[in-house]
């Protein structure tokens, strides 16, 4: 769920460490017990060392090796892929690395001197990793299979699910232009074929039309009307818009949209029948247009009432509160719908850390203010959350106890204040007023 673009880095930029020290020159002489070793034998080690080095090379899939990262530091890295460098040597070669201790949005091609050859441990042997996976699927496999839910590949078995992973695995566009942004990208996204030898794209940020080179942007630019995504605009206060695009009338903006979520959204598979879902496209506006910082889709009819299937906010505009504004807007559809909602699932680890984060400050605000004894029905009732995520929202806050067959809230306001606090401010508040919209009803 992405949300969304500042880009994590997981690190502080500091200076490569400073513990080893090279050896003294100053022609102190070395202590007696250890032996004095000559320029001859010095210049062997280094040749044997170099030789050894250049023995490993090429790096092959699944080796692990120390990696300098953009914070100056090494970090352990597994190479995932290998591509020979133009007019190089035999063994001149870029390795797409995966930062084991980061999340995969930072995986890049790396060059050789980047990499600290003599912390390489021995490539994995890729075929007993793949019979072990073939005897055993964990329960991560079996959610991502449960993620991956592509037209004519609903159901995935633990060899196609390898398959889809191992296609996956490569960023293929590296950046992305769209309005005054440059965007560095965290996934990969599956474009139409011809697109698979460009490393940067140009989105046009209106009707979201997507180009090889930027005079193709500039002369469509000159050409196209839109200022504002197609839809109509149900919500505006200040210099916010939102917009609701149908799938089915705007199927080109909404495949576009996917595309471009996609490459910012590891868990959601991209869908390719947009005809079935609504997105509600978030702007900010100004005298040059509607500008879009994130968006979320839901399905039209869920037979599971879920009031969201994908949301993102674009890295340029995270941290500004939009992600909460988003979440809290489709509950406000769910309202007026007379509907509780959910979010789709699998949700991903952000995704329910910033769903944890909005029930609790909802269901603490409410709490806060009750007088007397209020039922999860009752919660559910005011707030259109299903009655489950307010049940294992108060489960984590310790707020609520099993007694006599029937669950009880202990809202002490000592330690609601405390949940409250820890909880951190709630980002941008959807002025419900200006809020004009009727559910969606099928045109027959």
């Amino acid at each position: 769920m992405g949300s969304s673009a500042n880009t994590e880095t997981n690190g502080t930029a500091s200076s490569p460490s400073s513990n080893h020290k090279p050896p003294a020159t100053n022609g102190a002489e070395a202590p007696l017990n250890q032996p004095h070793s000559t320029p001859d034998q010095a210049i062997s080690e280094s040749d044997q060392s170099k030789k050894r080095k250049m023995g490993m090379l090429p790096l092959e899939v699944g080796t692990r090796v120390m990696c300098r990262w953009r914070d100056g530091k090494h970090h352990p890295v597994k190479v995932i892929e290998r591509r020979r460098i133009h007019n190089g040597g035999q063994n001149d070669y870029e390795y797409y690395v995966h930062y084991t201790e980061f999340n995969r949005r930072l995986d890049e091609w790396t060059h050789l001197d980047q990499l600290d050859l003599d912390s390489v441990e021995c490539a994995v042997d890729e075929k007993v990793e793949d019979k072990v996976t073939s005897l055993k699927m964990t329960r991560h496999q079996k959610r991502k299979i449960d993620e991956t839910h592509v037209e004519g590949h609903e159901e995935l078995d633990a060899a196609s699910l390898r398959e889809h992973e191992e296609f996956t695995k490569v960023k293929n566009i590296a950046t992305i232009e769209l309005g005054k942004y440059e965007i560095e990208t965290w996934y990969f996204s599956p474009f139409p074929p011809e697109y698979n030898d460009c490393v940067k794209l140009f989105f046009c940020e209106f009707c979201l039309n997507f180009m090889k080179r930027k005079e193709q942007l500039q002369r469509h630019m000159r050409k196209c009307d839109l200022k504002h995504p197609p839809g109509d605009e149900i919500y505006r206060s200040g210099t916010l818009s939102m917009f609701e695009v149908d799938g089915k009338k705007n199927k080109v903006y909404a495949q576009n949209l996917c595309y471009l979520a996609k490459l910012f959204l590891d868990h959601k598979t991209l869908y390719y029948d947009v005809d079935l879902f609504l997105f509600y496209v978030l702007c900010e506006c100004d005298d040059r247009g509607c500008h879009m910082v994130g968006y979320f889709s839901k399905e039209k009819h869920s037979e599971e009432a879920y009031n969201l299937a994908c949301i993102l906010t674009l890295p340029p505009y995270q941290r500004k509160g939009y992600g909460k504004f988003l979440i809290a807007f489709s509950y406000e559809l769910s309202k007026k719908e007379g509907k509780v909602g959910t979010p789709e699932r699998p949700l991903s680890d952000l995704g329910l850390l910033s769903y944890r984060g909005y029930w609790t400050r909802v269901l603490l605000d409410i709490l806060k203010k009750h007088k007397g004894n209020i039922s999860i029905k009752e919660l559910s009732d005011m707030t259109a959350i299903k009655a489950e995520d307010i049940l294992s929202t108060l489960q984590s806050l310790e707020l609520i106890q099993y007694r006599k067959g029937q669950h009880v809230i202990c809202a002490d306001p000592k330690v609601l204040d405390r949940h409250l606090k820890a909880a951190g401010r709630g980002g941008l508040d959807v002025d419900v007023s200006k809020l004009i919209w009727t559910p969606y009803k099928d045109q027959s």
